[in-house]
């Protein structure tokens, strides 16, 4: 049991570090189970999520073609601008 209340202390730290850099909770949250809690595969993701959308393009799209190319960010604007 204490090695759960570790991987949630863990897990909570992360989010927390997430949040405070401005990425909404509930991306925040998705980005960290998709990455079975990775805070650092989450965060590149959240990063390029956020840069993509700024360029224009739209999340759900953002989101599919990160998950294929692994957070690749050259590969997935490829991707995307063939879209």
């Amino acid at each position: 049991p204490g090695c759960l209340l570790v991987q949630f202390l863990s897990y909570l730290g992360a989010c927390d570090r997430l949040l405070k850099q401005g990425y909404e909770e509930g991306q925040v949250e998705e980005a960290m189970e998709m990455f079975q809690y990775s805070e650092k595969k989450a965060a590149e993701f959240l990063h390029l999520l956020a840069q993509f959308n700024d360029m224009g393009f739209q999340q759900n799209e953002i989101k599919e073609v990160l998950l294929l190319c692994g957070n690749q960010r050259e590969k997935a604007l490829e991707e995307l601008v063939m879209k």
